[in-house]
């Protein structure tokens, strides 16, 4: 079974605590699922390009139907000339809207978190607050972590935390309507308030 990490005040290990069993049976297809959906939801959308229809010019028949000796031409913005339209290139009306439903969402959220305690990446602990507000001190807590960068989830902001949290790279402090599968996947561990840890995995 997969634990979660608890720590103390100075973020040393003092504990561990159970993921439910529905966090380990969590289907991974679901964490795919999501995580498509969310990258998918993501895309700018911008791509485009003119048809022959929305190319500026070529409304001259550039030379005689007859008489010349070459091929016909009835527009200098075909699709054949250099600065013609573009045939078959992108639209910008493509909906990339992958819908994921509700049960979906939970499980893949279940199976992200389960991941993170299988690698022994999930920490618990009371209180995350920096009264300093200084960069350092938050830096220092990842450090003691010995962790790539973290995803810190606190369930009240304050905002010394905030600004010792801002700065750093290897860090991300948001709230618990922050946390989802893709942010819980993208970073390599979570810290997470002990309130915030009990309304997760709560029953029902």
């Amino acid at each position: 079974m997969s634990k979660a990490i608890v720590l103390d005040n100075n973020f040393g290990k003092s504990g561990e605590l159970a993921l439910p069993a529905a966090f380990m049976e969590a289907n991974p297809h679901n964490l795919y699922l999501y995580v498509k959906s969310y990258q998918a939801a993501l895309r700018a959308n911008t791509a485009k390009t003119k048809t022959r229809a929305e190319v500026s010019g070529g409304g001259k028949k550039p030379w005689s139907q007859k008489g010349r000796g070459g091929a016909r031409a009835g527009s200098n913005r075909s699709p054949v000339w250099v600065g013609g339209g573009i045939s078959h290139g992108p639209k910008n009306n493509r909906n990339y809207h992958q819908k994921v439903n509700k049960k979906q969402k939970r499980a893949a959220l279940e199976c992200a978190i389960a991941e993170k305690a299988q690698n022994g990446k999930l920490f618990i602990v009371d209180t995350i607050s920096v009264e300093s507000g200084k960069t350092k001190d938050a830096a220092a807590i990842i450090k003691a972590l010995g962790v790539r960068d973290a995803l810190v989830i606190k369930n009240e902001m304050d905002e010394k935390t905030f600004y010792a949290f801002r700065n750093l790279q290897s860090a991300y402090l948001a709230e618990p309507n922050e946390l989802n599968a893709y942010t819980a996947s993208a970073f390599d561990a979570i810290v997470m308030e002990k309130s915030v840890f009990e309304e997760l995995t709560k029953e029902g």
